[in-house]
């Protein structure tokens, strides 16, 4: 008999919901994760009097009560909703180019369009007729995929097999003239990491449609609460969590899997495993090259690694209506040119952009007392930050830093003065805690061609699964959905 019917590597969102899941089925199962606390991303760390978010800026699916969304529906078979508490935004967001534009859009159908034609009335049909197109993509899309209607055909979805994989930058281009409207519509295209260019409409009228419909949250205690109270339904359910204990190997017999040799050298057996590490680190560091499947090989070679983030954490020593912060999700550029606000990604030149997350203002709890916490981002591939020698790392970075709050004192003067404590993380920061390469937080880059559309998240080997954004969908929802699905189909043939 295994040690164990399931060892799922890594506490992230996916392996986190995965263990969960299969624990309350009845299966046995380890969860081996090599920090010394459960969540991967979705956690958080104290400086001074403040316990920042890492890295949850808007939760999307979860739904009120009265109209749940599918995240709602999946937390309660987990048996968290009782342990955590939710505040919902009222607003989407604030897309500005300081001094030029500055639009807010509410979490309301028609409020969004209202906003939009109160700042473009020259495009007023043009909105009209754009919302009608997302929302009627998005319902056929749940027909299709969620309704698992059976009869799903072309001409039965006509909009759905028109627009699915167009690129969302000739949606846009086809229907408004204003670069100004088309930024303002197109902000959520760093939630994905990719410019509308590269962007399937697919993805971006979803995230639009999905923010407004189920509304965006977030939680109390910040993520890491959602992460223990998840780890706290495992070890309910009779779950082994092991921390400070990585996964070096897989082992392979017959073509099946047997088990897993943890960093300390300790052989645990098993009949099936969920890698919630990446598919890169999967493949080429826990499996011996002779048991990878050739098509595996072919398709990380035909992909690329996202980006990651640099992220600085803020705490101030004043309320966010003291700075005039009155949105918790903002979206701060400095022209309309996306592709070139992309391309900064790749370099250390001045930062073009920036995301901007007050939680204390849907949450006035969220800090101390006559305090708030405000996250600043932009996103930044590895490559570059890789070349940079440690003796000058610290220089690079806080110079980097320092550009970013410059871009925040415009909208906000006097933020810099407010700053009670800092701390600032770097793509080589992700790397280090997560161990995914190039600390991609959001796995490959999300072109439409690896789309599980195209490739299935299968591994090839009998007994592996995987769970997390390098095997579908980045985000919290998408991850925390994938713990299950894997949960799910270790389950059914658990059972055949």
């Amino acid at each position: 008999m295994p040690d164990y019917d399931v060892i799922v590597i890594g506490a992230g969102n996916g392996g986190l919901t995965a263990s969960a899941s299969l624990a309350k089925r009845g299966a046995k199962v380890l969860l081996l994760e090599r920090h010394n606390l459960p969540g991967g991303c979705a956690t958080s760390f104290i400086r001074g009097r403040f316990e920042f978010e890492v890295a949850l800026h808007q939760l999307s699916g979860l739904g009120t009560p009265e109209q749940p969304g599918p995240l709602r529906g999946l937390l309660g078979q987990l048996a968290v909703l009782d342990k955590i508490e939710f505040t919902e935004e009222d607003t989407l967001y604030r897309t500005m180019v300081p001094g030029e534009f500055e639009v807010t859009l509410k979490a309301d159908r028609t409020e969004i369009i209202a906003a939009l034609k109160e700042k473009f009335p020259d495009e007023a049909d043009a909105i009209d007729k754009f919302f009608d197109l997302v929302w009627e993509f998005c319902m056929q899309m749940v027909s299709i995929f969620f309704m698992r209607d059976p009869e799903a055909s072309r001409e039965k979805y006509p909009i759905y097999c028109k627009y699915a994989i167009k690129s969302s930058k000739e949606v846009l281009d086809d229907y408004f003239k204003s670069p100004f409207l088309k930024l303002a519509i197109a902000s959520y295209w760093g939630y994905v990491g990719l410019p509308p260019s590269r962007l399937t409409f697919m993805d971006m009228a979803m995230l639009l449609w999905a923010y407004t419909e189920f509304k965006p949250f977030h939680i109390k205690g910040g993520s890491q609460a959602l992460s223990n109270a998840i780890l706290d339904t495992f070890i309910k359910a009779g779950g082994y969590p092991r921390f400070n204990c990585g996964a070096k190997k897989i082992i392979i017999s017959d073509g099946k899997v047997k088990g897993v040799i943890t960093e300390t050298g300790e052989e645990i057996t098993c009949d099936y495993v969920v890698s919630n590490a990446s598919t890169i680190s999967t493949y080429m560091e826990m499996l011996d090259e002779k048991y990878v499947p050739d098509d595996k090989l072919k398709m990380l070679g035909s992909r690329s690694v996202g980006p990651s983030g640099f992220t600085i954490y803020c705490g101030l020593d004043c309320e966010p209506q003291d700075l005039g912060i009155d949105v918790s999700t903002q979206f701060i550029s400095l022209n309309t040119d996306i592709e070139r606000q992309f391309a900064s990604w790749r370099t250390f030149d001045r930062p073009e952009m920036c995301g901007m997350s007050c939680y204390d203002v849907a949450d006035p709890d969220f800090s101390p007392a006559g305090a708030c916490q405000v996250a600043v981002i932009n996103l930044q591939f590895a490559d570059h930050w890789l070349t940079i020698p440690p003796s000058q790392y610290a220089d690079v970075k806080y110079r980097y830093a320092q550009a970013l709050l410059d871009i925040v004192e415009k909208v906000y003067p006097g933020f810099g003065d407010a700053l009670e404590e800092v701390d600032v993380s770097s793509p080589i920061t992700h790397l280090r805690y997560l161990g995914h390469p190039g600390g991609g937080f959001y796995g490959f880059e999300k072109f439409a061609k690896d789309s599980n559309l195209f490739i299935p998240p299968t591994s090839g080997i009998d007994g592996l699964y995987f769970a997390g954004a390098w095997a579908g969908m980045a985000g919290f929802q998408p991850t925390l959905e994938s713990g299950v699905s894997a949960a799910k189909a270790i389950y059914r043939k658990m059972n055949k």
